[in-house]
């Protein structure tokens, strides 16, 4: 199941994935160098940004971690890293109004985001049993008394990345809403000016990019494995 054209897939993509992250840091390195109006922090911003929507039962945490910012639907926590958290800059308010638009999103019960929170079991699953198929590939298993023929193994690898297909696809409104939300409040709100407003723009811009090369990689991925299969049969 293995062959040079999946190895250049993963490959491929994991230097992709590679440059934009390495872009990415690069810009909020940069406008992490960048004050914004009032000298907020990060955490007041999204504090900030809560009460103007009338979201008082979401909590603002630090956690540990670089580019580590989430907003944890279960706990309706916006969690942030330290740099964002406690940073006073364009990048530090871009990510926290970022996060911030996920609960607003959560609030107005956002149906992408809660399709993808549905998901998430099935990821998980999928994560695992996609693991056990890889490592059992690697050591020969299939080969042992006929435990699994190749073509049911591919349809379990097929089905396992059609999750992580979805799962990514389904990301990319849920992420592009929340940093248009939070650019829009930015702006409303004077947090950003007109100086700084394309740089928080730019920002979240390149951090969505992350998750077009994700969602890229997981359908490259999937056709592959597909195109395997359908190869098979003939």
């Amino acid at each position: 199941m293995f062959s040079p054209a999946l190895l250049i897939i993963f490959i491929g993509f994991a230097i992709l994935s590679w440059a934009v992250s390495s872009r990415l840091k690069s810009k909020f390195k940069k406008y992490a160098q960048i004050p914004i109006n009032y000298g907020m922090t990060g955490k007041e911003v999204a504090e900030k940004m809560l009460r103007q929507n009338g979201l008082m039962n979401v909590q603002v945490n630090c956690v540990q971690g670089r580019l580590s910012d989430h907003y944890n639907p279960a706990s309706r926590t916006i969690n942030l890293s330290p740099d964002v958290y406690n940073g006073r800059s364009v990048a530090s308010a871009a990510v926290a109004a970022h996060e911030t638009g996920h609960a607003i999103q959560h609030a107005n019960s956002y149906p992408f985001l809660e399709f993808r929170s549905a998901m998430v079991p099935i990821q998980n699953v999928s994560a695992k049993v996609l693991n056990i198929m890889f490592y059992a590939m690697i050591f020969g298993v299939f080969a042992i008394d006929g435990l699994l023929s190749p073509n049911l193994a591919l349809q379990i690898i097929i089905a396992c990345y059609a999750v992580f297909t979805l799962f990514a696809f389904i990301t990319l409104p849920v992420e592009i809403d929340a940093s248009k939300r939070a650019l829009a409040w930015l702006n409303t709100a004077g947090i950003t000016t007109h100086d700084t407003h394309d740089k928080a723009k730019d920002a979240l811009k390149w951090a969505a990019y992350t998750y077009v090369v994700a969602a890229l990689s997981a359908l490259a991925t999937l056709l592959f494995f597909l195109m395997q299969y359908l190869g098979n049969r003939d």
